[in-house]
């Protein structure tokens, strides 16, 4: 591949090439920081770029045996995640300056295995409401949906071929599905959070973003400190996929509504057989008030993690933080119990549900990303799943009307992470343009 299109490179394929000697750490870092400097003006995806260090960094590597199967690949870190050469500021101005002293486990586990630390992508404040600098790359008057929407938008535009971000609600698979990465967020609890600012402890979770399934299984590996942990044998068979829409699909826009029929049929002609979930009043209840449960939950332990920032440093948030954290605060511990006893229901619940499928085909965002790089858009298609604490895994391919990407999503069952995967690895040639 001639030198000023390494950025195109999948991790899995840069990896390949390096360990290969088809090409160097040097220039595939050199191939991103140039379409970084074409690109970065419009899209707005980074929030700390060091190219000397990037590029002394993939020197290092060129130089030394391979130390493990990232070695010499760029990976972007969302900028909630520590990083003890760079500035973390969690997504707030008044934090620019931040230095941690340690890399967060994930990153210290990147390092390990070889990858080249490219620098830190724009997060929303804190993960939360406010947004960042960052537009959509495939049109710059839309949204990249937030929190980790740096690193959605640096993934899909070529920026890096690989990027982490963070999910408590929907925060990596609906800047995936409108950015048009692949996005995938673990089952909760497999990876460590240590190093990665908490915002809500029983739904924070890592998440990664990649153009290719076999980039999350190659990432995933090294995240568990196992290389082979997420790599499931082929399916000896096409899939199951039980459909559903959950109870909110009337509030899919008209481009969710022709992805799903399109996702349905190309899956379908493939061979997977794809079942309407059986309507169930009693089920389809307790989803929708697992909703509501999940939104109280994280108030109340986002207003409590934030405790510090909420007291001492009140001045720096913005308007937007302080009213959801003051909303947090006066929720009482009591209901905070019932919400999470409700979770819990709701997930013996969805267990039994989803036994006889391989995955759940259900929509991964309303629609395309709607204008405005902060406008608002509807969290249910991600967050219901996220409560659940299932894996889920975004893929792209689709387009909806106005030319922007439309994302499907797969979800799992609880911490059969490697089975979801082998099945979006079945799924994803169908969706490819």
């Amino acid at each position: 591949m001639p030198s000023d299109l390494l950025y195109r490179l999948t991790a899995h394929e840069a990896a390949s090439a390096i360990a290969a000697g088809r090409t160097t750490s040097e220039a595939l870092v050199r191939a991103c920081l140039e379409r970084i400097e074409a690109r970065e003006r419009t899209v707005g995806a980074w929030s700390f770029l060091s190219p000397e260090a990037a590029l002394a960094a993939a020197r290092a590597c060129d130089r030394q045996p391979a130390r493990g199967p990232l070695h010499g690949v760029p990976v972007a870190i969302k900028d909630v995640i520590d990083t003890a050469d760079m500035p973390t500021a969690y997504g707030s101005p008044a934090r620019a300056s931040h230095q941690p002293e340690a890399d967060a486990a994930c990153v210290a586990l990147l390092r390990e295995a070889g990858a080249v630390i490219l620098g830190k992508t724009v997060s929303t404040e804190y993960a939360a409401v406010t947004p960042g600098k960052t537009v959509n790359p495939h049109s710059a008057a839309h949204s990249p949906g937030g929190s980790s929407s740096g690193s959605a938008a640096a993934v899909a535009d070529g920026m890096v071929p690989a990027a982490l971000g963070t999910q408590t609600v929907g925060s990596t698979i609906r800047p995936a599905s409108f950015c048009g990465a692949v996005g995938f967020k673990a089952s909760f609890g497999t990876f460590s959070l240590k190093g990665v600012h908490a915002q809500a402890e029983s739904l924070d979770t890592l998440g990664i973003l990649t153009r290719s399934v076999e980039d999350i299984v190659l990432l995933g590996g090294v995240l568990l400190g196992e290389p082979d942990a997420f790599a499931a044998a082929p399916l000896a068979r096409a899939p199951r996929f039980a459909f559903c829409p959950t109870p909110h699909w009337p509030r899919a826009e008209p481009a969710t509504v022709e992805a799903m029929r399109e996702a349905r049929q190309r899956l379908s002609d493939a061979g997977a057989a794809v079942d309407d979930m059986a309507a169930d009043p009693t089920f389809d209840r307790v989803l929708e008030d697992a909703l509501e449960a999940q939104w109280l939950v994280l108030r109340f332990e986002f207003a409590r993690a934030m405790s510090f920032e909420r007291t001492a440093r009140r001045e720096t948030l913005s308007a937007a933080l302080c009213k959801l954290l003051d909303d947090g605060l006066r929720i009482t511990a009591s209901t905070y119990r019932s919400a999470q006893q409700h979770l819990a229901t709701a997930r013996a619940m969805a267990t039994d549900r989803l036994a006889p499928f391989d995955a759940v085909l259900t929509p991964a965002a309303a629609g395309e990303a709607p204008v405005g790089a902060g406008a608002p858009t509807d969290l249910l298609f991600q967050r219901l799943w996220t409560g659940l604490r299932l894996p889920a895994i975004t893929l792209p391919g689709l387009v909806g009307p106005q030319g922007l990407p439309v994302g499907v999503q797969m979800v799992g069952k609880a911490n059969e992470d490697a089975a979801l995967l082998a099945v979006a690895g079945w799924s994803a040639p169908h969706f490819a343009p």
